[in-house]
């Protein structure tokens, strides 16, 4: 698949139904959200919708967000190019390369193998890769490179995950969805120290469930 002037017409109009509709403020998401074309990351199937905002079934029984979901949750990054961010849960690789075009230094992780192949794939075909992909345990996180700057995790977690908090760097912001049933409540958690973490809440999701790696 291509990305023709009709799909580009269809994002542009996504874009504006974001900036509009969602009221998403930050121009600097918006930009890079016009510049990943989404019908890339879904089934054939899905192409003729993939500028609508809705979720779409992924490989491993995952799905790919809704686009105000992505556009929300990168807004509330607060993201300055050249920033270190963690990213659990890569998926399909579509939000992956929203926090790359946004030009930040992205690490991420995937648990599921197949969306790991999947996105590794894509990100050669796009010609656009983060600066480091793991398959592991999102829970883990990557200590060997932290601290980060910026950590979002894309999946539901059932609490706060403490080694992820461990990882972020003093004045660092994690981005989170946590609840124990099928939905959840957007966080983010600012780490004012080594001891004192501020948290605000932005209302209920739903998100696949953040879970850890397989034996």
């Amino acid at each position: 698949m291509l990305d023709s002037f009709v799909h580009k017409g269809k994002r542009r109009l996504l874009i504006d139904y974001l900036r509009d509709h969602v009221g998403i403020a930050d121009e600097a998401v918006l930009r890079a959200m016009n510049e990943i074309p989404r019908h890339l990351f879904l089934e054939s199937v899905f192409e003729d919708f993939a500028y609508e905002d809705r979720a779409f079934p992924i490989a491993a029984g995952q799905t790919i967000s809704h686009p105000s979901t992505v556009a929300e949750q990168t807004q509330l990054l607060q993201l300055k190019p050249g920033e270190k961010v963690l990213e659990i849960g890569t998926g399909s690789g579509y939000q992956t390369l929203v926090l790359v075009e946004m030009k930040a230094t992205v690490y991420t992780v995937e648990r599921q193998k197949e969306l790991f192949d999947f996105s590794t794939r894509i990100f050669r075909k796009l010609n656009r890769e983060p600066r480091f992909q793991s398959f592991g345990d999102g829970f883990a996180g990557l200590p060997t490179f932290a601290p980060f700057d910026k950590v979002l995790v894309t999946c539901g977690a059932e609490s706060l995950p403490t080694e992820l908090l461990r990882q972020l760097k003093i004045g660092g912001q994690m981005v989170i969805p946590i609840g124990k049933t099928d939905e959840q409540l957007l966080y983010r958690f600012t780490k004012v120290s080594a001891t004192e973490i501020e948290r605000e809440e932005f209302g209920k999701y739903k998100f696949v469930p953040m879970l850890a790696q397989k034996n």
